[in-house]
């Protein structure tokens, strides 16, 4: 029939985060700083549930034309690169720097699939012992 998949594989497929409390929960999260963007993770807690990634880029990088365009770029390297290292049940924010414009697509894409695939680091008790002693 005309429109099916010709393969048996299931797309592993990314939902979007829509509304600003989407936004402004994922801010509490894991943050994974990188030289193109900044990647805030936050676990849902809802491992049956789709990822879901969303974009911000400020008016301070640019023109619309130009944001829109780096807006563009990242989804297009979600979509083809990063979003089946994305875990389910868990919410993803791309901040976009002005690097964005500048970087190979290639680059761009390897960045973000590393950022994605990071796992968090174990943080250090609070004990308020220097580090030197």
């Amino acid at each position: 029939m005309a429109g099916e998949l010709t393969t048996s594989e299931k797309k592993h497929t990314v939902g979007r985060l829509k509304s600003r409390p989407q936004f402004l929960a994922v801010r509490e999260g894991e943050k994974r700083r990188g030289g193109l963007f900044l990647v805030e993770v936050l676990d849902r807690k809802e491992p049956d549930s789709q990822a879901r990634v969303g974009f911000t880029v400020t008016k301070k990088h640019g023109n619309a034309v130009e944001r829109n365009r780096m807006r563009r770029r990242l989804k297009e390297a979600v979509r083809l690169h990063a979003g089946f290292a994305m875990q389910p049940g868990h919410d993803y924010v791309v901040v976009a720097r002005r690097d964005v414009l500048d970087a190979s697509f290639q680059e761009l894409a390897a960045e973000l699939k590393s950022r994605v695939e990071t796992r968090p680091k174990h943080r250090r008790s609070g004990d308020g012992r220097p580090r030197n002693v």
